[in-house]
């Protein structure tokens, strides 16, 4: 069997100790050196693709070893068909995920770098530590035997001794240091309420990613972290998921801009037209489209002027009179009634669906999502069963249409956001990863 291109995961032992920005500075170092470059996002992360585009200039996809069987992961692992080296940025810890088909977590970084056969570089914040940090690398290469792991690179260094320090610890516990970064405030992406803003929204995108690439010439081996990748067994070709119409008019701003990667490919791939227009610039959605799709993002940031915006919602709903419309997250909530902001204001929306939901008093909702279809919605029947995740931080004050789905968690339980459906508008709370193969 022929092999893919050679690969590493980026991970950590928590969130926040400097994935993303050595993430970023790697894909662009490599892209600037001539390497096509094939970023991937282990987990759900729909913010992250987006600033790996932008870094690498190549599209890049999620895997997720919880939603997606091996016929899609196999799709989306092809997508670096033509690549020469893949760079995979973990999420969470290296061994977080979720506690489910009786292991100790599934769905982790480390299941999805197992799976595709790439080495681990992980990335240890070891302020406050010197040779003590070693005893924290060890102890992740060691909880997984099987696990290939590349070594180390360190963050946020405070001094020259410092770093002699903890490379003696490293040394001494048989981990390679692949490089040292010095500590410096101005590496760390902007974030708000939701984690990291969206690519589209950081002031200066380009100039901070070149920053890290420059940083991270200046401070680790390239050239030992490129001998590090290793392939894996190339998958074996398979289309993408399928388009739920032939002409979908997709809402692409500021305030909608969460769709996973894989699925717009696929789409696309499969001959489907995708036509975007913007609600915030009052655009009206494409008249003869099949499908008119509101994807997640932040629509609660952008209240007054989603409610102002009469040439978009005039044409949402002349559209949903005869075809269907579909929201996720925040697209389910522009397509509800109204929508309170976090200051109380409550601004008018779409009204196609009942749905009211407010940010005044933020609830925490975060996790996999499996749904079975009560109705059908676009191109999904009844009964279909459907994965995807959930993440915001929204409550519903009122809910009155008919339920779409029974929702459960990634262990079985049941979740109260159902999703609605009325006449031909449905929506969900949950990000569609892909339906369930029977």
């Amino acid at each position: 069997m022929s092999q893919n291109p050679p690969g590493l995961m980026i991970s950590a032992p928590s969130s926040g100790t400097g994935k993303t920005t050595v993430m970023l500075g790697l894909l662009r170092a490599f892209a600037e050196d001539g390497l096509s470059v094939q970023p991937f996002k282990s987990g759900p992360d729909y913010i992250d693709p987006a600033f790996h585009l932008a870094a690498a200039k190549r599209a890049s996809f999620n895997l997720d070893t919880w939603a997606m069987d091996d016929t899609l992961l196999n799709a989306v692992a092809s997508q670096a068909s033509g690549a020469e080296i893949c760079i995979g940025e973990g999420s969470m810890g290296l061994y977080d995920g979720v506690a489910t088909r009786g292991q100790t977590a599934f769905g982790t970084s480390a299941e999805t770098a197992k799976r595709m056969g790439w080495p681990v570089v992980l990335v240890v914040d070891v302020g406050g530590q010197a040779q003590s940090a070693a005893a924290t690398a060890l102890g992740f290469k060691n909880y997984d035997p099987d696990l290939p792991f590349a070594g180390v690179i360190l963050n946020r260094v405070a001094s020259p001794r410092h770093e002699r320090l903890t490379r003696l610890g490293m040394e001494k516990a048989g981990i390679k240091v692949l490089g040292s970064l010095p500590r410096r405030g101005d590496l760390t992406l902007p974030e708000r309420h939701l984690g990291l803003i969206q690519a589209v929204e950081h002031p200066d995108l380009e100039e901070a990613i070149s920053g890290y690439a420059t940083f991270l010439r200046e401070n680790v081996d390239l050239d030992a972290i490129k001998a590090a990748a290793l392939s894996g067994a190339a998958p074996t070709a398979q289309p993408l998921p399928t388009p739920p119409a032939q002409r979908i008019s997709l809402a692409r701003d500021a305030a909608f801009s969460f769709t996973y990667p894989h699925l717009l490919t696929g789409w696309r791939n499969a001959g489907a037209e995708i036509l975007p227009f913007s609600p915030l610039a009052d655009e009206a959605p494409d008249a003869n489209a099949d499908l008119v799709w509101l994807p997640g993002g932040y629509p609660e940031l952008h209240g007054g002027t989603l409610a102002a915006a009469e040439t978009y919602r005039a044409g949402l709903r002349k559209h949903a009179e005869t075809k269907p419309v579909h929201g996720e997250c925040g697209g389910y909530m522009a397509l509800g009634e109204a929508l309170i902001d976090k200051q109380g204001n409550r601004h008018q929306m779409a009204g196609l669906l009942g749905l009211v939901t407010s940010y005044e008093k933020r609830k925490f909702h975060l996790g996999y999502r499996r749904a079975v279809l009560d109705a059908a919605m676009p191109g999904f029947d009844a009964g279909s069963a459907l994965r995807g995740h959930e993440f915001h931080y929204s409550t519903i004050l009122d809910e009155p249409d008919t339920p779409l789905a029974q929702v459960f968690d990634a262990d079985g339980n049941p979740v109260p956001e159902t999703g609605s459906i009325k006449g031909h508008v449905t929506g969900t709370f949950f990000h569609l990863i892909t339906g369930e193969r029977t």
